[in-house]
């Protein structure tokens, strides 16, 4: 059915359709995911979290210092889950973020679940900073976060517990290989440095 409008009566329809026009267009923005204002680049994606499987924006860690690693349950350096906690510890109240992303991309030490990961990580080690689900971090297939930070720094991950060092502007700064442990000298020094900045 057309209904026709003439004078004040299709002015008032009129302007009340701009209104609720505006209203949306208000609402819409009001939801936008907060991206492009005070979330750098390298952090505009999302992962599944390890122990529920539900998204996790990355942008939740705009403004801290990152630490990102590969890492593997059956792996000779497995036990650096014990320095990466008390890097965590002693750092969290001052801005860093250690987050794990397990991979099976080397020697198929990561083949299990997110079931059995989580309780690897949560119930052999007491991880507490993020972890995130199952993800491939080398090659092609490479997630688009580890793909960005192997393009920054030149290096891909190589092994299982490669690190990553990025700053408070979504910044890498620095690399480490997996036989650097967390409480390797270099490595708190390079933290040290990067919570010491605005």
């Amino acid at each position: 059915m057309i209904v026709s409008w003439t004078g004040e009566s299709a002015m008032r329809a009129l302007l009340a359709a701009i209104v609720l026009a505006l209203a949306g267009v208000g609402q819409a923005q009001a939801q936008k995911p907060q991206d492009a204002a005070g979330c750098p680049a390298l952090l505009q994606h999302s992962f599944n979290r390890l122990q529920d499987d539900k998204p996790q924006p990355l942008c939740a860690y705009a403004g801290k210092v990152l630490l990102v690693v590969n890492t593997a349950s059956y792996c000779g350096y497995t036990p650096q889950y014990e320095g990466l906690e008390q890097l965590h510890a002693r750092y969290a109240a001052r801005g860093l973020v250690v987050m794990g992303f397990p991979s099976n991309d080397f020697g198929r030490q990561e083949p299990g679940n997110s079931q059995q990961i989580a309780e690897l990580c949560f119930n052999t080690y007491g991880v507490k900073f993020p972890m995130f689900a199952k993800t491939v971090v080398s090659g092609a297939q490479a997630n688009p976060l580890f793909a960005q930070l192997a393009r920054a720094t030149g290096q891909a991950p190589k092994w299982n517990f490669h690190k990553y060092l990025v700053d408070r502007q979504g910044r890498p700064i620095a690399s480490f290989v997996s036989d650097v442990r967390p409480t390797d000298a270099a490595l708190t020094a390079a933290i040290e440095k990067a919570l010491a900045q605005p």
